[in-house]
Order: structure tokens, then sequence, then C-alpha cells
């Protein structure tokens, strides 16, 4: 699914009304009828509406609700920002209609006018919506900081006041919510941690805008979706052998970090390679034998063999030390074959800024945020961080794979976002099982980007799946290892 700019998300409406003989009007009547049927679904019509409206669409769609929740037979009050101007002509023509079921409608030009707002009170906020261009100022601020100061249960229509769909929004005024009700797509503002404060829980209400205008549209941002990664997914073919999936190669663990190393090759081997091989130093011998008896190990203090191998991923405890900084040069100058770096090769990597460059472009890298700035250079906001790993993978040409709650991918200056995991994942040990996850995959010879979209996909199903047993509290990175059986299944049974 493509991420859409304001500019395009208004076109899209555009798109449907000429294409389906639709009046805007009734497009916004149809929008809120979606919202309208949320609050019923949640049984809230028993309680008093205070609804704030702008003059613009949104504000539109908010009129339309409080006449829905009035013939619902809600309690709604009606606040308008009054600046002098006429609204738009949907907003007109619903406030019109609303004039006609009440005269319970107030006009704010000042913040002495402001309402009282009850902690029972439910707020919709229909003041701004995705067309919004600039900081909010003077009295459309003190609204919304006003807003913000009580308990009640907000809602926002489409999207928070004030918040932008597509850049930073960072110390501005923003409505915080506790449901937003956007339509028919996720935007880019949600998928961001420094939004995540402000749009509570979002609901996406499909108001049937016409599909084929996606087809007609250039995006750099996509989600991933089931029925794509189930496109890249390979299944094995019955008279298949280890031979055909691989032999990879995991230099990871060091003094302290041996549980890297463990996790990293369990991860490895439930991923499908056909074989892997730990490099590890010498005392941790004997505990991955123990661990992971189905791994083949080389010594660290040996030279490190790379023949035969297929993929390999190098970073997870390793620590940054020199022995650790010479192996790691050693490999990006000798080994050209598809590569994984994780945890302290980037750091490594970061104390030697000209060693990007000698990273193959049949590589991914999976820094966290700080591990990216580190690397590349510290960024404002996150919706900079997020251009700048685009750019960065048209400059280097291998894949970056950006972590958080919706993990970005970058490839070729475009951008996914996973749409798989939850917060038991905030936890030590699951980077390290992503690293396995990847060099499974690259060891089975899928392209680095099908390796990165399918890594991630798995990883973060099997903690979905691994959510029905565990809490996000209890949640270890070795349940994400042992649930990746189901996630793949999930993708066996569909392809079948």
């Amino acid at each position: 699914m493509k991420l859409l700019s304001a500019q395009q998300i208004h076109e899209w409406d555009a798109y449907t009304i000429e294409h389906e003989a639709v009046a805007s009007i009734e497009l916004m009547e149809r929008a809120a009828g979606k919202c309208t049927d949320f609050i019923i679904d949640k049984n809230l019509l028993q309680n008093s509406f205070k609804i704030f409206c702008g003059k613009g669409n949104n504000g539109g769609d908010g009129l339309a609700i409080a006449r829905q929740l009035i013939n619902a037979r809600s309690s709604v009050t009606v606040y308008i920002l009054e600046f002098g101007a006429r609204g738009t002509d949907d907003f007109q023509i619903n406030l019109s209609r609303l004039h006609e079921l009440t005269t319970n409608i107030h006009f704010l030009q000042s913040s002495e006018f402001f309402p009282a707002i009850d902690k029972k009170d439910i707020v919709i906020d229909a003041l701004f919506g995705s067309g919004l261009n600039r900081q909010l100022k003077d009295l459309s601020a003190d609204i919304v900081n006003y807003i913000n100061q009580f308990d009640a249960l907000t809602i926002s229509i489409d999207v928070p006041s004030g918040m932008f769909i597509d850049k930073s929004s960072k110390n501005n005024p923003v409505v915080k919510s506790n449901y937003t009700l956007t339509f028919q797509s996720l935007k880019l503002c949600f998928l961001v941690a420094e939004n995540a404060e402000y749009f509570g829980e979002v609901k996406v209400l499909d108001i049937g805008l016409h599909s084929e205008f996606l087809d007609t549209i250039q995006s750099s941002f996509q989600l991933t979706s089931s029925s794509a990664i189930r496109q890249i997914y390979q299944p094995r073919k019955l008279f298949a052998h280890k031979g055909n999936f691989g032999h990879a190669l995991l230099v990871a663990g060091n003094k302290r970090k041996t549980g890297a190393a463990i996790l990293a090759a369990k991860a490895c081997l439930r991923s499908g390679a056909g074989l892997v091989t730990l490099n590890i130093p010498e005392p941790f011998l004997n505990a991955v034998h123990a661990a992971i008896p189905e791994a083949m190990c080389q010594l660290r203090e040996h030279e490190i063999q790379l023949s035969n191998i297929s993929a390999l991923g190098i970073g997870p405890g390793i620590g940054t030390e020199e022995s650790s900084a010479k192996l790691l040069s050693h490999i990006l100058e000798n080994f050209k074959k598809p590569t994984v770096l994780d945890a302290d090769a980037l750091n490594i990597i970061s104390q030697h800024t000209d060693w990007v460059h000698k990273i193959n472009s049949s590589s991914i890298i999976t820094p966290h945020p700080k591990e990216f700035e580190r690397l590349f250079s510290k960024s404002n906001d996150d919706f900079e961080r997020i251009h700048l790993a685009l750019e960065l993978s048209k400059k280097y040409l291998f894949v970056i794979i950006l972590k958080g709650h919706y993990t970005l991918i970058a490839v070729n200056g475009e951008g996914w976002f996973n749409t798989t995991g939850n917060a038991g994942m905030a936890k030590g040990g699951t980077g390290d099982v992503l690293t396995g996850i990847l060099t499974a995959l690259l060891a089975q010879q899928y392209l680095p980007k099908d390796a990165a979209l399918l890594g991630v996909y798995l990883h973060g199903l099997a903690a979905d799946i691994a959510l029905q047993q565990q809490s996000p509290e209890t949640m270890l990175a070795s349940d994400i290892i042992e649930n990746l059986g189901g996630a793949f299944y999930e993708l066996i049974t569909i392809n079948r």
C-alpha cells in the first residue's frame, strides 16, 4: 500500500468524485458516517459530545458527525473557530443542515469563550485535517493547548489537529488524542515515534475512495502487505537437500555476550539455512555446542574461513576492540558475497567512516536510530532520518534496515515500512535474532531487498504469534525464534 502526501490525498478525493459521479458533500457524509459508526461500536452514544470544528472540510466532517449524533439522540455541542472568513462550500452546507436540528452551536473568537470540558465529556477534534501545511498559531494554537489540558476522551478526525502528514510536527501545538479516525489509508505521520504521544490508537476507516487512483501515482513510501510478502516467499521443493539452502557464517559473540551468538545462530537455523557455522572465541565453544548442536563452529583465534560460505552475518556481541575491528576489516576486504552488518559491526564502522564505502552492494545493514546517527549523521527529527536513509540507499546501493516499531527498509531510494511486530520486541536480543534470519535468507539466495522485506516481516510476525502466549513485558527474544515456525507456516498454508 502506497503512503500518500497531503496533496495526493486531496487528489484521491477528487479522482473518486470524478470517476464515481459522487458529489464531494456525499463523500463527506460517507466519511462522517464511518466515524459515527465507530462511536456507536464503542458504546459512547450516552456521553455528551463537544465537537470542535475549523471551517475547512475537516470541520465539515465534524458538523456532519454532530448531526448524525444528534439524530442518534446524543447530547452534542458544537464549537467553531471563527476568523471572519466563510467556510468551504461543504462546510457551509453541513452548517446549514445542522442549524435545522440545533441551536447549540457556538463561534469562538477569543480564548475567553472556550468552554469548560468535563472529564465525562467526549471531545471530537475536527479543527484541522490532512491539508495543514503550517504551524498553528494564535487562536488555533490556543484552542489546541486548551483541549490538551483536560482528561476527557478525545477523538481526532483524520489526523490530530496541528499534525503534518508528511513532515515533522516536533514542538508544534498538536491535539493529544485517544483515538484518531483516519480515512482510507495510514499516513506517514502515524509511523514515526515522535508523534506517538498525539495520535493514540489509529483506526483506518474505509470510505470507498476509488482504488484505481493508486495506480496513477508514484510514492517513495509503501507499507508491506501480507500479499506482497507471499509473492517473495519461496516454498521448498519436495526433493530439496541441505546443499540447496546455502551455508551461512555468523561472526558473533564475545566476552559476556555468548547469548548474542546463540540467538543469532538459532534464528539462522530456524529460518532455513542449509548449514550454519558460528565463528566464536574458543572459551565459548562448549556452551555453543550444548545450546545448538545443529551448528558448526569456527574458532575466532584461527584465521577466518570464508570459502564455501554463501552469506555472512557479523556484529552481534563481537565487541568493538581492535581484534574485532581487524576481523571486520578483513571480511569487508575479502568477502564479496551477501553480508548482514549489525550491532558492533556498525559501531566499528562508525569509528572508521571510510569503511562504509567497503560495504558491498549485496549487503544489508540493520542499525537502530542511534547506530544510524553514529554511522551517518544526527537528524533533527524522525522524518529527516527517514529521508536521509532513502538518499543513502541510492548513494551506497546496499539495503538499509532502520529499526523501529514500523521498521523502514530503504532500497535504491524507495522505502517500505514493515507492518508486523509489537512492543514486546523492545528487549535485548531481538536484533540478534533478526541478523540470524536475514543471514539465513541471503544464504538461500534471496535477493537482498527480498531478504530484508521477508526477514523483517517474519521477525515481527513471529513476535505477534508469540504474543498470543506472552505479554509484551514477558516476551523474550528466544520466544520469537520458537515462533518462527508459525510465521513460516502462515506463508506456507496460504501459498498452497
